[in-house]
């Protein structure tokens, strides 16, 4: 394997005009990067493509299905390399403990211009809701629900919070908190019913191009500004570039856009293929 490393890079450096000393080798250990999913499609998207590239670079990555909270612990205790999907600022309550006490490294952002906040379907829009302070107008035709994640997620805390102190009226709302994929059947059963439904919706991802959606205004405080913007940003244990230098400077390096990230996750998610054989085409 430290052969084929060894041709790879001199491969790169001549097609690049990068000196050799770029490649300088990593320790035996780092041939495994050990990566989190917390279930979510576009993390699902962007961890095949970095298992794409780190395969043809001569590593190997192990994928660990983990909620955001352990996933930080596991950057925390050196169990997990690597976790490509801190999104901000809706995960800053929760990452803030471990920054703190400068036990996760934030690399930077590997996506901006993502979206993360409520959404309706552009036909509950028409009907008048365009900001979470309308939710409250109709919330018997919402049965007084808000349909979430998977449970222990940042997002869905936000949401408990709003709730709890009766924010935009939404007294007697709770939220139904699933998986992913559960809440997207729910959409969908509701979608074509034409009943209303409000749930976190999030850009990338093929919710985008398979519903007509509308994000709702008003949740600066919790979401973000300018219907919840978000960046999405790579965090390393906080040793990973001094030991690994090799895979820490292509994480640092590796970087999405929205489009790419739709593309692969309906390839997925609409086509059916594997993760990795869609992070490949």
């Amino acid at each position: 394997m430290r052969a084929c490393k060894a041709v790879i890079a001199l491969g790169l450096s001549l097609a690049f005009g990068l000196p050799i000393h770029a490649f300088a080798a990593d320790d035996a250990h780092c041939e495994t990067v050990n990566m989190s999913d917390p279930g979510w499609s576009d993390i699902g998207a962007t961890n095949a493509v970095a298992g794409v590239l780190l395969n043809g670079l001569g590593y190997q990555q192990q994928i660990k299905n983990l909620s955001v909270a352990l996933a930080y612990q596991g950057l925390k205790t050196g169990q997990l390399d690597v976790f490509l999907g801190n999104w901000m600022p809706a995960q800053k309550p929760v990452i803030e403990k471990y920054t703190a006490d400068g036990a996760v490294n934030v690399v930077g952002a590997n996506l901006n211009s993502a979206k993360f906040t409520l959404a309706v379907p552009d036909y509950v829009a028409q009907g008048g809701v365009h900001d979470f302070a309308d939710l409250a107008k109709y919330a018997d035709r919402f049965d007084h629900k808000i349909y979430g994640i998977a449970p222990g997620a940042p997002a869905n805390q936000n949401i408990k919070n709003m709730i709890d102190k009766h924010d935009f009226n939404l007294t007697g709302w709770t939220l139904v908190e699933s998986s992913e994929s559960g809440m997207l059947a729910q959409v969908e059963r509701a979608e074509g019913k034409k009943q209303w439904i409000v749930f976190l919706g999030w850009e990338p991802h093929a919710m985008n191009t398979r519903y007509k959606l509308t994000y709702l205004s008003g949740g600066d405080t919790y979401f973000g500004p300018n219907y919840g913007s978000a960046t999405v940003n790579t965090v390393t244990r906080k040793d990973f570039s001094a030991q690994c230098p090799n895979t820490a400077r292509l994480f640092s390096q590796l970087k999405f856009n929205v489009d790419l990230e739709n593309r692969i996750i309906k390839r997925v998610l609409d086509d059916k293929q594997t993760p990795d054989r869609a992070a490949q085409d």
